[in-house]
């Protein structure tokens, strides 16, 4: 009977053990995964603007959260000279600036990843003007981008002129990632999409246009200007218009122009909105040479003929002027269009505006949000200030900018309340910010972020404490033996009471 029993032992001892060790090997093999990241990725954007190029250095990890990279802003670097559009006349002058900001990005970037970064390069509206007066100028300038691109380490996937109403919508999709309004992590350290929360609109001041992105009331109803966005697996409809001939720049060119047409003299002109006893000759090509001026330029245009500004700081008379700029007749009295005939729906919700509006505003002395009476009467104070005394009052002062201060919060003030409505109720819903943490609000963190969208996710390398065929190879093994062991017990209790059996009967039959 012991000799039965014993082999009975062993085999329920394998069986046990075989599983134990099946289920263990599973479970560490689970467990014990190290998931090595496959890295990071880089990104080049440059925003080739009109009156400056900036370049920005973005990085993500590689395996992707839901499409979309969850990308953040780790070097920005300002090109010396003015924007790419300048170099119309010379487009080979433009490889020296860039170099030094792109020596920079080669010592941030891990040498052995240069060949696998994308570099983009957006032009806007100073582009954009400049393909419409000289469309071969105007491809010269991006042949002249590609070429230097083509010697670099990086892998260039393009220079394009971007059209206003993207330029509108990255900006829209920066403010709002950078606000964390699309991704936040949850409880157990996960992205999730935020839980009821709002998006902000967006307002940028370039120096050629103007955009105003936001998600209206009825996102629903199909405005001509609606564009659909999808980013993180969510689609969004977002109402974008850019003004062209609307950014700060090319603004203060029409009222020069406007200055000139109305003055008696064509060489010395009164300018209410540069500060008290400040003079500047400027040439007639400076302000009267631009697509935007086309229509105010005089039959006596002479490019390089001077003519010299005299402020007189005059901000009733500066505000009267800056209205001029406006069409507010075109849209007949209609609510849904507030200037130049564009239908607009009703603004909603908080918005952020950057850019130029944000420089403007910080040389006010303003910050963050406040009420539209505060900024009236900093404004009215800052343009009754004369030369001299600005020169006091700016930690930072560079002529070209403070001279125009006064004109740009006067049309920062008729674009926002006549020109998008906002009024005292919904003025202090606008945050005049520059940047997010480390990241600044401009259009190119957006236009990163949409092309991630295309660049393949790579995933996530798995290193297991057993290799694969070792793994396959002890599961087969234990499996096996476990089935034997069964077989064996299952075979044991079929044969046992048989036995049994056959030594009762032998005792009965056993003659006495």
């Amino acid at each position: 009977r012991m000799l039965t029993r014993t082999p009975s032992v062993v085999a329920q001892v394998f069986l046990l053990l075989s599983i134990v060790l099946v289920i263990a090997i599973a479970v560490i093999q689970m467990n014990q995964q190290k998931i090595l990241s496959p890295g990071l990725k880089y990104g080049i954007v440059l925003d080739a603007g009109s009156s400056r190029t900036t370049v920005y250095v973005y990085e993500w990890p590689a395996e992707k959260e839901n499409d979309t990279g969850v990308v953040s802003q780790t070097f920005k670097c300002n090109v010396k000279g003015p924007g790419i559009s300048s170099y119309e006349s010379n487009p080979g002058a433009l490889a020296k600036p860039l170099d030094d900001c792109l020596n920079k990005v080669k010592e941030r970037i891990p040498a052995h990843l240069h060949k696998n970064t994308s570099v983009y390069l957006g032009a806007t509206a100073g582009m954009r003007l400049l393909r419409l007066q000289n469309e071969t100028a105007a491809n010269e300038v991006l042949a002249s981008v590609q070429n230097y691109f083509r010697a670099q380490p990086f892998e260039f996937r393009g220079a394009q002129i971007i059209t206003g109403p993207e330029e509108g919508v990255y900006g829209w999709i920066t403010a709002n990632y950078l606000m964390g309004n699309f991704l936040e992590r949850n409880f157990w350290r996960t992205w999730v999409r935020p839980y009821r929360k709002e998006t902000m609109g967006a307002l940028d001041l370039g120096g050629a246009s103007t955009q105003i992105s936001f998600i209206p009331e009825d996102s629903q109803q199909n405005f001509n200007s609606t564009l659909r966005v999808k980013l993180y697996g969510y689609n969004y409809n977002v109402y974008t218009h850019s003004f062209q001939c609307y950014g700060r720049d090319e603004a203060e060119k029409r009222l020069l122009a406007l200055l000139l047409q109305k003055s008696n003299s064509s060489s010395n002109v009164d300018n209410p909105c540069y500060p008290l006893n400040y003079n500047t000759p400027l040439t007639m090509k400076y302000f009267s040479g631009s697509l935007c001026t086309q229509s105010l330029r005089s039959a006596n245009y002479y490019p390089n003929q001077l003519v010299t500004f005299h402020g007189t700081g005059d901000p009733g008379l500066c505000q009267e002027t800056v209205s001029l700029l406006f069409n507010f007749t075109a849209c007949r009295d209609r609510e849904d269009c507030p200037f130049n005939g564009i239908h607009q729906p009703k603004v909603k919700g908080n918005f952020v505006a950057f850019s130029g509006f944000y420089y403007t505003i910080n040389a006010l002395n303003l910050s963050g949000h406040f009420s539209l009476a505060d900024f009236n009467s900093s404004m009215w104070f800052f343009c009754s200030q004369s030369w001299a005394q600005l020169q006091f009052m700016l930690p930072k002062f560079e002529e070209i900018y403070v001279r125009s201060y006064c004109f740009s919060a006067n049309f920062i003030y008729y674009l926002l309340v006549y020109g998008y409505n906002f009024d005292a109720e919904t003025w202090p819903q606008i945050h005049f910010q520059k940047e997010v943490g480390n990241g600044s609000i401009a259009w190119s963190l957006g236009y990163m972020l949409s092309l991630t969208n295309m660049i393949p996710a790579e995933g996530k390398l798995i290193r297991l404490p057993l290799k694969p065929s070792l793994f396959a190879g002890l599961l087969v093994f234990l499996t096996a033996t476990a089935l034997l062991c069964l077989l064996f017990l299952v075979y044991l209790c079929i044969v046992s009471p048989n036995r049994k059996n056959i030594s009762h009967v032998e005792h009965v039959f056993i003659p006495e």
